[in-house]
């Protein structure tokens, strides 16, 4: 028997060798598919992975929006006509004194049903875009899907506009705010908080409003000091600052269009800012809320303050403009405070030097007050007919929240287009306040106004 021509440990050394390199070719090649499933999205949500191997189209290829959309029209009619029928039953049964009845009829049966007719209207569908050269997918917005709960996800999605409508802000969305928008305008941030720490701040509150605004708020503090102008002089006396214009001397003018006050005048085409026309001529705001108007949504301060006598202590204009109502209220010794935002006009400086309290907040904020405290809630002129309706309910139950058993909302001059007048209608009488005012005005040939003034039930649970 011949001698083998290689030895028996070289053939034991090879298949060793052998098993090594195939074992790691097995590691790598595993190593390398776990690479491609995690970058195809694997380990994130389920709604990822669908995105990346499927385009739009195939995922909603048998979704038909429009019909959608009908069907739920349908609901919302048919919803619409059976909560009237309850509510005239209701009423039946108030004359015929059936109070049990009554009761159970109402907050068993109505109450769920207009809660579920608002919550059909707030019903959003997937909004799919096509990218030339790339695959359609559903669009969603940075860190969204950092949040499990849906309810955070609802909160910081932002709201567009209504299709057509342009916001006050200019933007075409609202970000309610949890300050996780700062990564998307990181540069801006980075630039807002460059600065030599006990040295004087750039002139750059135009840049903090920019972040405020889309969303990146709360703003972090800054240890600089804030540029005040050069010129400055004493505020006028309480009895002279609510109806004369301040010195001009008193505001930075530099980040505004105009340089002095009379330049805001509203015949000035160029005066930099268009909500609140004609609010830095006193004269026209002498006139709001004293004076007879020929519409029925206009009403008087001393009417609204009729119907609570002694009351109205404290509360909150919610709105834009240089702190008039405020102006009236104080002469009623009623203390408000007024929220204001710089666009385009110095609108702070205005209302704290006619010695009123300015609330420098956005409408992306959730309010700084304690639960139960107001005594009024009043707005106008900062929302109307562009505004989306999960931001709105939002902003509602946060009114909700801060307004005391009893106190008053005052909806004032609300306008939106004639047949957005429905949805809107069911968001402002969805908390099931008492009506005291209820007005709806032609604005123009397709708007109306809508003025409300609505009392907060008691809730003691």
């Amino acid at each position: 028997m011949g001698r083998s021509c290689i030895p028996k440990y070289k053939i034991s050394r090879i298949m060793g060798w052998l098993q090594i390199i195939l074992g790691g070719l097995v590691i790598l090649v595993s190593i390398l598919s776990l690479a491609r499933f995690y970058y195809a999205g694997f380990f994130l949500h389920n709604e990822d992975i669908c995105h990346h191997f499927y385009t739009a189209k195939e995922v909603y290829e048998d979704f038909d929006a429009k019909s959608l959309s009908e069907r739920v029209q349908e609901v919302l009619d048919r919803l619409e006509s059976l909560q009237y029928k309850l509510e005239s039953k209701l009423q039946e049964l108030e004359k015929n004194k059936g109070t049990l009845e009554k009761l159970f009829l109402e907050y068993e049966i109505v109450r769920p049903l207009h809660m579920a007719n608002v919550a059909l209207r707030q019903i959003r569908l997937p909004k799919i875009e096509e990218e030339e050269g790339k695959n359609s997918t559903v669009k969603e917005d940075p860190l969204i899907n950092f949040f499990l709960t849906e309810e955070i996800r609802k909160y910081i999605t932002p709201k567009e506009n209504r299709v057509g409508k342009i916001n006050l802000y200019g933007t075409e969305k609202v970000y309610n705010t949890i300050g996780h928008a700062c990564v998307l305008y990181k540069n801006e941030l980075q630039q807002y908080m460059d600065y030599d720490i006990g040295s004087y701040c750039d002139d750059d509150w135009n840049l903090a409003q920019k972040l405020m605004i889309n969303g990146c708020d709360p703003l972090p503090r800054r240890r600089c000091l804030t540029r005040a102008s050069i010129e400055y002089q004493k505020p006028y006396p309480n009895n002279e600052s609510l109806w004369k214009l301040p010195d001009n001397k008193n505001v930075r003018w530099s980040n505004y269009r105009c340089r002095n006050f009379d330049c805001l005048q509203s015949k000035n085409p160029k005066r930099g800012y268009t909500k609140c026309t004609g609010c830095f001529e006193m004269e026209k705001e002498k006139l709001k809320w004293v004076t007879n108007s020929s519409l029925s949504a206009d009403f008087m301060i001393s009417d609204v303050l009729k119907i609570k006598p002694g009351e109205i202590r404290i509360g909150l204009d919610y709105g834009i403009g240089t702190g008039t109502f405020a102006a009236r209220m104080r002469e009623q010794n009623v203390t408000i405070v007024s929220t204001a935002l710089n666009l385009g006009a110095p609108f702070n400086e205005m209302i704290a030097l006619r010695g009123l309290i300015p609330l420098y907040v956005t409408l992306n904020q959730r309010l700084p007050f304690f639960d139960n405290t107001m005594d009024l809630i009043h707005s106008t002129g900062f929302m109307d007919g562009w505004i989306d309706l999960l931001l709105l309910d939002f902003i509602l139950y946060d009114w909700d929240r801060i307004l005391r058993p009893g106190g008053l909302l005052w909806i004032d001059r609300f306008f939106c287009s004639k047949k957005d007048l429905d949805d809107y209608m069911y968001m402002f009488l969805q908390l099931r306040y008492k009506k005291h005012k209820w007005a709806i005005s032609p604005k123009s040939k397709d708007e109306v106004y809508l003025s409300a003034l609505l009392e907060k039930p008691p809730r003691a649970i």
